[in-house]
């Protein structure tokens, strides 16, 4: 709620029905709660759904387009709520800015995270744009994060529920683009509450199950998606020890991950193995013990600065961070080498840090994300 009762909820200085905010709609249960929500507060609502791929193309099957789905949920979400709705075909605009990218660094090795690409490029730009063009005050989206008002401006914090907080693939929001957002979700002490509110509006997505995949990978199957927009890049080659022996072949580099244990063809050996390191140019996937898989040095570029300061403006900073989504924050030291690259040391190793994956810092001991950076073979 605002601090200042002459603002409304979304931090203006006139009343709900004069304040246009556009909400970026999935068709799932979040974004449908807060496009609900404003409704109900009288706010002027603009429903904006991303048509962003075509789901049978990228599968390389005939039938039903799932997206097309989550676009007639979006849809009678505001019919009901009695907003405008519009579709926004995005397709090119999320292949170039997104799929391309995934296919090339996967095939390089590297482990990428497009949902952060997405935010960054196609949601929090090219939306963001489109929602200034419809003379909106602001865009409102269902991320589990927290806009907060600093000293400095707008601030971007973890969200109340820890077990959905989505800041590792919010760090590359802008301090401009952190201007215009809104998350009304951020606050809310579980997902319950969502799904309560769903229900308190009768909303038909009420009890719509969670999204678990990457929108334009079903079932978590990156590589037929691979193999599908980069034909012949499953080349075969040699699964290799770190001390050198030869203990196999594989069907792809594309197949694994750095950390990955399971499925690596390889059995009857006495000891554990995990894939340590990713060869393209060799087409070997190098494995060895788990202790291999320790990191304290971590290179970082890219990078998204969001503290009160500039980034380089000191030798170094004391924060913690994220190596991985589902990992907690640990302890870190950044050493800024330009304005957007860092080396990053880990007080503790950590362990399957892949290139490819974000960096993300926080406040230590606090709620604050303070940038973040991608990870990358230096």
């Amino acid at each position: 709620m605002p601090l200042d009762p002459a603002l409304n909820s979304l931090g203006f200085a006139k009343p709900p029905s004069q304040t246009r905010v556009v909400v970026a709609m999935s068709g799932g249960v979040d974004s449908s709660v807060v496009a609900a929500q404003l409704a109900e507060e009288g706010y002027d609502v603009v429903g904006v759904t991303l048509q962003l791929y075509d789901h049978g193309a990228a599968l390389a099957k005939k039938g039903a387009c799932c997206a097309g789905i989550d676009i007639h949920d979006a849809r009678r979400v505001a019919e009901d709520m009695g907003f405008p709705h519009y579709v926004l075909d995005y397709e090119n605009i999320f292949k170039d800015a997104v799929i391309d990218e995934f296919a090339d660094s996967y095939l390089a090795g590297a482990t990428p995270v497009p949902c952060i690409r997405c935010n960054e490029r196609v949601k929090f730009k090219d939306l963001l744009e489109t929602a200034k063009d419809l003379e909106a005050d602001c865009m409102a989206t269902g991320h589990y994060i927290q806009r907060k008002l600093g000293d400095h401006g707008p601030e971007l914090h973890c969200a109340a529920d820890a077990n959905r907080d989505q800041s590792y693939f919010l760090f590359s929001t802008t301090p401009e683009q952190l201007s215009f957002l809104r998350f009304p979700l951020g606050h809310l002490p579980s997902k319950a509450e969502t799904r309560a509110l769903a229900a308190k509006y009768g909303l038909p997505v009420a009890d719509k199950p969670d999204s678990q995949d990457i929108c334009f990978v079903p079932n978590g199957d990156y590589a037929s998606v691979i193999e599908k927009l980069r034909p012949g890049a499953a080349d075969p080659g040699e699964i290799v020890h770190a001390d050198g022996r030869v203990l196999g072949t594989h069907e792809g580099v594309i197949h694994y991950t750095i950390g990955q244990r399971r499925g690596l063809g390889i059995g009857g050996l006495s000891e554990p193995l995990y894939v340590v390191k990713l060869d393209v140019d060799a087409k070997q996937v190098i494995v060895g013990p788990k202790e291999l898989l320790a990191t304290r040095q971590v290179p970082v570029r890219e990078i998204n600065w969001l503290g009160d300061t500039p980034f380089d403006s000191q030798p170094q900073w004391h924060v913690s961070v994220k190596v991985r989504s589902t990992r907690p924050p640990r302890e870190a030291v950044i050493r800024p080498l330009s304005a957007t690259t860092a080396e990053i040391e880990l007080l503790n190793p950590e362990e399957g840090v892949s290139p490819g994956q974000a960096c993300v810092f926080y406040d230590t001991g606090g709620t604050r994300i303070l940038g973040g950076g991608w990870i990358w073979k230096g």
